[in-house]
C-alpha cells in the first residue's frame, strides 16, 4: 500500500482558457493533450513524479504534465461538469505513462492482476487512454492524510496504488459505507463522460479504446 505520509505539491489553481504551453511536437503527434487544457480546474498530483509510489522511486521528471488522448477529453470534460455544481473537482494521479515506465512498474511488481504487463503495443495508459483519478472539495474538517493544498481528497477506503481486495472499484469488505458512497459519487461522474471504471482498480477509468493495441508511443511526458 501506498502511504499519503508524504504528498508532492499539487496544482490546484485552475488554468485560465489559453494559458497551457503547447505540449511536445511527440506529444502532439500522437494526438495528446495537456488535460488542462479541457479540464481547467484539474488538480494535478502525479505520483510518479515523486517517491510516493508503490516503487518509491521517482519515474517522471518533476515537471511532467498530465497527457490524454484527445479522444478522452470530451468525456473528462463531462466528468468535471458533473462534479463541479458540488464543488468537486477531478484529481489526476496519472494519465498517459510512458513504455519505459511500466516496464519498470511490472519488475517491482510482476503481477498482471495490479500492473499490466508490457508488450508489444500500447494500451491504456501507455496510449493516454485511461487515468488515475479520485475527486476533492473544500471541506472544514479533513484528516491530514487527506489534505492536498488546502483541500481534501475524498474519502475513498484506500490510497492510491493500494494492493489489497479493498481497492477492488466495487469492494464492500473492510470499506465504509462513506468511502463506498464516495467511490460511486466518482463512477456515476465518470460515466457520465463515457469512460469506466477497471473493475480491480476504483481510481482507474478508460477512455474509447482503451483496450486496443497501438503502437508504443515515445512521447515525453514533459
Amino acid at each position: 500500500m501506498v502511504t499519503s505520509a508524504v504528498r508532492a505539491v499539487a496544482t490546484t489553481a485552475s488554468v485560465p482558457a489559453g494559458s497551457v504551453p503547447p505540449v511536445s511536437a511527440a506529444a502532439a503527434a500522437a494526438g495528446l493533450v495537456d488535460v488542462r487544457s479541457v479540464v481547467p480546474d484539474a488538480i494535478i498530483d502525479l505520483r510518479y513524479a515523486t517517491t510516493n509510489n508503490f516503487t518509491r522511486t521517482q519515474l517522471y521528471p518533476a515537471d511532467a504534465r498530465c497527457l490524454v488522448h484527445e479522444s478522452m477529453a470530451p468525456g473528462l470534460t463531462a466528468a468535471a461538469a458533473a462534479l463541479r455544481p458540488q464543488g468537486q473537482a477531478l484529481v489526476f494521479w496519472d494519465c498517459y505513462r510512458p513504455h519505459d515506465v511500466q516496464v519498470k512498474m511490472f519488475q517491482v511488481v510482476p503481477n498482471p492482476a495490479w500492473v499490466a504487463r508490457p508488450g508489444q503495443y500500447a494500451r491504456s495508459h501507455e496510449a493516454g487512454r485511461s487515468v488515475d483519478v479520485t475527486y476533492a472539495s473544500v471541506s472544514p474538517q479533513c484528516p491530514p492524510q487527506r489534505q492536498i493544498s488546502g483541500i481534501c481528497l475524498a474519502d475513498m477506503g484506500t490510497d492510491f496504488d493500494d494492493f489489497s481486495a479493498r481497492a477492488k472499484a466495487f469492494a464492500t469488505e473492510g470499506v465504509s459505507e462513506a468511502a463506498q458512497a464516495g467511490r460511486k459519487r466518482l463512477r456515476d461522474a465518470m460515466n457520465y463522460g463515457g469512460l469506466s471504471v477497471y473493475s480491480g482498480e476504483w481510481w482507474h477509468f478508460d477512455g474509447p479504446g482503451a483496450g486496443v493495441d497501438r503502437p508504443i508511443l515515445n512521447a515525453p511526458v514533459d
